[in-house]
Parts: structure tokens; C-alpha cells; sequence
């Protein structure tokens, strides 16, 4: 039998090398990830910051740790932050109910009183001071100075401006005269008044307003006659022990708001005297 030729086939292997060692190559991927969900926390972390209240956030803190024992509000202790959270006044700046108070004090913030809860809490006080000074003019009928003849010139009443007191004409008893001079016992009665505001803090408002007159008796412009009035009440005040400063301002009006449906009755000539609320 004759000797055939090698004919062998030659097989080229190639050999595909990847610079990376494998898989690792692909790392950097994940620590993107990461990255992404850390900043994306982030900005939600700063828009619930910015987006919520005081008692919301502990809400969300309460949900993320149900089974830890803490006390909702932040006490006095001396942890990571000193016994105060980190929404207090004192740590970063607020805005819109993050502040309590245009002068918040430690015992406000330790109490957790920085939102919508001390808002309506001051409220309430005020409506109860006011109303407790609405009572005692009303029951001053037995002082020397106010008797039942003076207090059925005052009618009080409680609005979201504050507590006013209203001191009113009748259409037998004016409360100044022809020469715009105040009726005798004005001056004393606005002393009673000077002595009730002095048990608070709170700014006060003078308000005058006049009846319109008949066209064949107009004489003075009726709203510098209403202002005179009113600057006439602020003077009074003040000589019974009113402080200048507390006196916030003092509005003519004139004859553009009566408060009867006949604009020339005399019900419509009043002094209002606005105990205002704080404002926080």
C-alpha cells in the first residue's frame, strides 16, 4: 500500500482577551447605582424638609421606627443634638408654620410647640383675654366713671382683628357737640380703657366714622372730621396712661361705612377702639 501524504488540517485558534479581568469590568456600574439612589434620597429628604410640618415629620419618623420608645416631642436630654430635633428654630432656618414665634423660647420649642398647634393655642388665649376684658368693661356699670348711662353708648364685639369697643352716638345723646368738643364723660371713660389695656401687651387701633348729613347742611369734609375724631380718641387715651407706642393707627372714614341701612341716622357717628391681636 503507497504511503499517502500529511495532509493534517491546521486549525487556527483565536483567543479572545478581554481587558478587564471578566466580569469586573462592570463594577463601576453599580457604585453609579448607588450614587443615583443617594442623591435621589437626598432631594427627597430636602423636599419633605421644605414641603411639610413640624408634626408631620415626626409623624414620618414614627412610621420608619414603630417599635422604638421615644417620646414624640424632644426633651431635655444631652444626645447627638442636645435635647432639640433638627427642625428647631434654633438649628436651621423655617419657613411659612416651621417658626412659632417672631420671639420663640426654649420652653416653646422643648414643648413642640412650633406649628399649627401653638398657633391655634395663642389664638385661644387671645379670644379668652379679650373676651375677659369684655366682660370687665361690661361689668364696670358700678364704677363712678361707668355708669349704665355711658355703657349703653358701648357695644363690644370679637373678630379676627381683635376685640373692639365700640362707642356709638344716639339720636338723643351725640357724642361730641357742634364744636366737635368730646361729651363729658368721654374722657373718663377712655381712662377705663387706659387702665384695661394696661394688663396686656397688645397694639391698639382707632377707628372714627360719622353720619353723612343732609345735602342742605353739609358743611366740613366728612372724612377730616372723622380723623379728628379719631386723633381727639388717641389723645384722650394717652392722658389716661395709654403708651404712644401701643397706639398702632389712627383712620378717619368718614361716611362710607354705616352700619344701619339709613346712613343719616345717628347710630352711624362712632369711636371704635380695636384691642388687636398679636400678630406671630
Amino acid at each position: 500500500m503507497a504511503n499517502l501524504p500529511d495532509e493534517r488540517p491546521i486549525i487556527i485558534k483565536k483567543k479572545k482577551i478581554i481587558a478587564g479581568g471578566g466580569h469586573h469590568g462592570g463594577a463601576w456600574k453599580v457604585a453609579y447605582a448607588d450614587f443615583v439612589t443617594a442623591m435621589m434620597a437626598f432631594f427627597m429628604l430636602m423636599w419633605l424638609l421644605n414641603a411639610t410640618t413640624e408634626q408631620q415629620r415626626m409623624g414620618l419618623a414614627d412610621y420608619f421606627s414603630p417599635t422604638v420608645p421615644i417620646s414624640r416631642v424632644s426633651g431635655g436630654g444631652d444626645g447627638a443634638f442636645g435635647g432639640e430635633n433638627v427642625f428647631s428654630e434654633e438649628t436651621i432656618a423655617q419657613e411659612g408654620t416651621g417658626a412659632a414665634d417672631r420671639r420663640p423660647t426654649e420652653g416653646r420649642q422643648s414643648n413642640g410647640m412650633l406649628g399649627s398647634d401653638y398657633l391655634e393655642e395663642q389664638e385661644n388665649a387671645d379670644d379668652a383675654m379679650m373676651d375677659a376684658i369684655g366682660r370687665a368693661l361690661a361689668e364696670a356699670g358700678g364704677d363712678s366713671y361707668v355708669t349704665e348711662l355711658v355703657l349703653r353708648h358701648v357695644q363690644t364685639r370679637l373678630t379676627d382683628e381683635g376685640l373692639i369697643i365700640e362707642i356709638f352716638s344716639l339720636p338723643d345723646a351725640p357724642l361730641f357737640d357742634a364744636g366737635g368738643e368730646p361729651v363729658f364723660w368721654l374722657p373718663d371713660f377712655a381712662a377705663v380703657l387706659s387702665d384695661l389695656f394696661s394688663t396686656v401687651t397688645n397694639q391698639v387701633a382707632i377707628d372714627a366714622h360719622v353720619a353723612t348729613e343732609p345735602l342742605v347742611r353739609q358743611s366740613a369734609d366728612r372724612i377730616d372730621l372723622s380723623t379728628r375724631r379719631s386723633a381727639l380718641m388717641r389723645r384722650l387715651l394717652e392722658a389716661g396712661g395709654l403708651s404712644p407706642r401701643r397706639i398702632e393707627r389712627v383712620t378717619g372714614y368718614g361716611n362710607n361705612r354705616p352700619v344701619t341701612s339709613d346712613p343719616l341716622a345717628a347710630r352711624n357717628d362712632r369711636v371704635e377702639v380695636i384691642l388687636l391681636r398679636d400678630r406671630l
